[in-house]
């Protein structure tokens, strides 16, 4: 039997990396194992028409490459993965947990559509990764909802303050604004789980945000 997929999604300095880490701490604590997986992965060739996109090869602009170019960069990566990392542990019964998944196409390719033309695109990239690829669906998709001036500040940070390390959507301030908008539209029309992460000002402490993600995992392990 197939096991669970649940995937941690956000914009840009949200915190997936670290609540993927420490949800996934506490569930091996409590006797499920857990394999952590996240995209795009870098490390792979399969990744590489991202990198190419992320660093400006393409276009200057992430409106300069459509949205149904970008996203099949991504779904590729995640094709590759799922066929060479993680397809035995996930149908061995494991908890799979994704730092970003199919939602983050919703998220940020979506975003370069008018807005009349947001459904049928969900309806594409569902029948395009889950129907034509294959890719298992999430029991969950968990969006770490956090007020992009709190977001800014922290991806400041994760550069030391380097503003020239920022990958082509990370500079883009305004147009992770707009992704916002997208998020939003994707996780009531897909039926996400909004978990929000900031008080209007500062970060909520991580263990805080932890404890709102596994309430949610539970329930569906």
């Amino acid at each position: 039997m197939p096991g669970k997929l649940f995937v941690l999604d956000g914009l840009d300095g949200s915190g997936k990396t670290t609540q993927t880490a420490l949800a996934a701490e506490a569930l091996e604590k409590a006797g499920h194992p857990v394999k952590i997986i996240s995209f795009p992965d870098y490390s792979q060739e399969s990744s590489a028409l991202v990198r190419m996109y992320l660093n400006g090869e393409l276009s200057k602009d992430p409106d300069g490459v459509n949205a149904y170019a970008a996203s099949s960069f991504y779904a590729v990566d995640r094709y590759a993965s799922f066929q060479k990392f993680w397809k035995n542990d996930y149908e061995a019964g494991h908890t799979i947990l994704a730092t970003r998944y199919v939602s983050s196409n919703a998220i940020h390719q979506m975003v370069k559509l008018p807005k009349e033309e947001w459904d049928a695109y969900l309806r594409w990239l569902s029948d395009f990764e889950y129907g034509k690829l294959g890719l298992p669906r999430p029991d969950r998709v968990l969006f770490l909802d956090m007020d992009r001036a709190v977001a800014d500040k922290l991806l400041l940070k994760r550069y030391g303050g380097d503003a020239s390390r920022e990958d082509l959507h990370e500079r883009d301030r305004l147009y992770l604004s707009r992704c916002q908008q997208s998020a939003a539209y994707a996780a009531k029309a897909e039926g996400w789980a909004v978990i929000p992460c900031d008080d209007g000002e500062n970060p909520l402490p991580p263990e805080e945000i932890t404890g709102k993600i596994l309430e949610i995992i539970k329930k569906s392990l």
